[in-house]
């Protein structure tokens, strides 16, 4: 039988995410002076107040610049930045649907995903524009189209900064969506190397900050309550990837927790904004919790004021956790989502993470899931097997793509995960595995096919398989290839490092073959023709017992 979440069922407003956030009859435990959103570099903030009417500000510039409606795509292509809320919430309260896209982005890649979302606008920042610009004409979108945010203006005044952009005749109209409409369109790389386009709907979202709220706001009050007052998060996740938009982003609208933006990770910068600020917790991927555990910099701060550290997008090791425990004293619990459930679908609470180290936590409220063998049948208690899950946060489907959906689900209305889970018998999950072979670099989606068929393109290889390895050093995984070489081209130390320069340039920095080339006879294939890498895995795993051994 599937297993229900062990937590109350909530009940789940049937609203949009606009009305959720800033609906004035709705009681909140913060003032609209509450200051939400801080500049960790400049020092710039927001308050609750000064977003929404920001936010209403801009939407009703685009329905009166450009008539936005009902399902129009507004793109962003830009780092962290304490605007990127505010043509976020703006572009929803004009009826549109919100398509970010990593600002580490070729042109080729950014031009993918503005023409399969069906982009109208572009917002980026000045440092971005070159490629926004590339992008964007690849793709149709009018030079007088992309938009700026952030800090910096364009000084021939040919690019307009989103604040410039307001409604010059009338008000504007709010025209609420159904639970049902888009809201966000993120891309998610598949392990065919084109990214899937993932369709969140308002009830998605507004179902998992409802389910967020419930969980993280129980566990606060136990340290120190998280009222809206004092609680500080530092927003040092990319606001592109899901985790970050809905865990820091929306949720400090919410919940009026103070948002410390960073634009990007540089670790002595954090240390100092966690000292400067006070700042009480911080969403991160397990390599940073590795620097928290042994960064010879982290010595030289003031951190008392954190709470926890909550690790989420890659599987957390226990050994991780028990470093920055031992050195700082400092509480990591660990969740787990994807983009196509919002994301969030288990999350440790503060009393239960030391109980149940590597555990991802218990299944979020409103959820059932089930764990099944290769043929769809569950498991006993305690196996492993496919993670099987349905809730309301769970996504619509993947955009315009009948075909990848039908087979994300069930029969009978699961999303079937790829990932490999077990759950003991209190009801906690543990991640174990893999099914799906996309690789992930510190959080960030490596699609093995992309970089395959990148290297196949390269007239010196015949064939490649591409898999990610573990880097203990880093506590991630880094692709790694194994070619074959044309006949007549001999394996050296200079023709790795040629391939891996060669391939580096052509790809996001994220997807750089940092695990390096092993030149092999051949790649193993079924005989169908599809590449078994699990016979590479295990042969890689055979080479680092080998290398450890002889260390």
């Amino acid at each position: 039988m599937p297993h229900p979440s062990p937590f109350p069922h909530l009940p789940i407003p049937s609203t949009d995410l606009w009305t959720l956030l800033f609906n004035d009859t709705t009681p909140r435990p913060f003032p609209p002076t509450k200051e939400i959103l801080t500049c960790a570099q400049t020092g710039r903030s927001l308050t609750w107040a000064a977003i929404r009417d920001s936010s209403l500000a801009f939407g009703r510039g685009l329905q009166s610049l450009w008539g936005w409606s009902q399902g129009d795509v507004l793109a962003l292509y830009t780092p962290n930045s304490i605007d990127t809320p505010l043509v976020t919430l703006g572009a929803l309260w004009a009826g549109g649907v919100v398509s970010p896209a990593n600002p580490l982005y070729t042109t080729d890649e950014l031009a993918f995903q503005l023409r399969d979302s069906g982009a109208k606008a572009l917002v980026t920042q000045l440092a971005f524009l070159p490629t926004a610009r590339r992008a964007a004409q690849a793709a149709g979108i009018p030079e007088d189209r992309i938009i700026l945010l952030g800090d910096e203006h364009d000084a021939s005044a040919r690019f307009r900064h989103f604040s410039h952009i307001r409604a010059t005749t009338g008000a504007g109209k709010y025209v609420a969506p159904s639970t049902d409409d888009l809201a966000f369109l993120v891309y998610s790389s598949g392990t065919t190397g084109l990214p899937k386009g993932v369709c969140l709907s308002h009830g998605n979202l507004v179902a998992n900050l409802v389910q967020c709220a419930y969980v993280e706001g129980s566990q606060w009050s136990a340290v120190g309550g998280a009222d809206g007052r004092g609680d500080k998060q530092l927003g040092v996740l990319p606001f592109f990837h899901i985790y970050g938009l809905t865990c820091s982003v929306l949720m400090s609208v919410l919940e009026g927790w103070q948002l410390v933006v960073m634009e990007r990770f540089d670790m002595e910068r954090v240390l100092q904004a966690i000292q400067d600020y006070g700042i009480t917790f911080v969403y991160v991927p397990p390599p940073v919790i590795l620097a928290f555990g042994k960064h010879p910099l982290v010595d030289r701060y003031d951190l008392t004021s954190l709470k926890v550290l909550h690790s989420g997008a890659a599987p957390l090791t226990r050994e991780l956790t028990e470093a920055v425990w031992d050195r700082l004293k400092i509480p990591v619990k660990q969740g787990f989502g994807l983009s196509e459930t919002s994301p969030v679908t288990h999350c440790q609470t503060i009393h239960e993470w030391a109980k149940h180290m590597g555990s991802v936590g218990k299944l979020y409220p409103n959820m059932e899931a089930k764990i099944v063998d290769e043929e769809g049948r569950e498991v006993a208690e305690g196996e492993a097997g496919e993670f099987w899950v349905k809730g309301p946060n769970v996504f619509k489907g993947y955009l315009n793509h009948p075909e990848w959906t039908k087979e994300a689900f069930s029969d009978d209305g699961y999303f079937k995960t790829g990932d490999i889970f077990r759950r003991d018998a209190g009801g906690n999950y543990y991640c174990v595995d893999r099914l799906k072979e996309l690789i992930k670099y510190k959080g960030f989606p490596v699609p093995p096919a992309e970089l395959e068929g990148l290297l196949l393109g390269h007239a010196d290889v015949s064939d490649a398989c591409v898999i990610g390895v573990e880097d203990k050093a880093q506590a991630t995984e880094v692709p790694r290839a194994y070619v074959v070489l044309r006949q007549g081209v001999a394996a050296s130390e200079a023709k790795e490092k040629e391939l891996v320069e060669w391939a580096a340039k052509q790809v996001a920095p994220h997807k750089k073959l940092r695990g390096g080339i092993r030149f092999v006879d051949q790649v193993p294939k079924s005989a169908s023709g599809k590449i078994l890498r699990r016979l590479v895995r295990e042969e890689a795993k055979k080479e680092s017992r080998v290398a450890g051994a002889k260390l």
